[in-house]
């Protein structure tokens, strides 16, 4: 939160410094074909208006920190970094070849995701339902959000999303300490795919 907020502060104070660091850091497809895989990463430092970025870190202030003290900070670094690949991933792929992306919305949607398949195996506990029913309800809103207000990529999105519920599954199959591995696993899956 606080590095996004560091750079959006940064990138206002100077329109010019705006403009170099969304040429660094913005998802450009059209660069990502041409070998910037890295930048399926980076949009997650950038955000276009102060609307943008209360609203991302609103949501990973929610969101995050219980998971957090839950997995660990290298298995939730982990967590972020793969849910921001596969939603660069799914936006390169599903979205047109001229598309830029800025935000950290694909990996907070990964953050939903992997409240959603813990929410999915306690469905059988009242707890497990309430977290499930609020989340469905949330998820559908968010998910929305894309059709009907232009310049929100619903494909990164779902990438995170997806990335999410796969890091929650594959969290579930092995021990504490290979967690972070796990995720980093997923991250790097995020490059191949972009890279082939």
């Amino acid at each position: 939160m606080a590095i996004a907020i560091g750079i959006y502060v940064l990138t206002r104070a100077s329109r010019g410094i705006y403009g170099d660091v969304l040429n660094l850091f913005a998802q450009s497809n059209e660069l990502v074909a041409n070998g910037d895989w890295y930048r399926i990463f980076t949009p997650v430092l950038v955000h276009a208006s102060v609307a943008h970025i209360l609203f991302n870190m609103y949501a990973l202030y929610q969101l995050g920190p219980a998971i957090e003290a839950r997995v660990g900070v290298l298995s939730y670094v982990g967590l972020l970094l793969a849910a921001a690949g596969w939603g660069g991933a799914f936006a390169f792929y599903l979205g047109g070849p001229e598309d830029i992306l800025i935000g950290a919305s694909g990996a907070i949607f990964g953050l939903f995701g992997l409240w959603l398949h813990s929410a999915f195996r306690l469905r059988d506990t009242a707890f497990g339902r309430n977290l499930l029913s609020s989340l469905g309800i949330t998820l559908a809103l968010n998910m929305a959000l894309p059709f009907l207000i232009p310049g929100i990529s619903w494909q990164g999105h779902l990438g995170g999303l997806v990335c999410g519920v796969l890091i929650g599954e594959l969290w579930s199959r092995v021990k504490r300490p290979q967690r972070p591995f796990a995720a980093l696993a997923m991250a790097v899956l995020a490059v191949v795919a972009v890279l082939v």
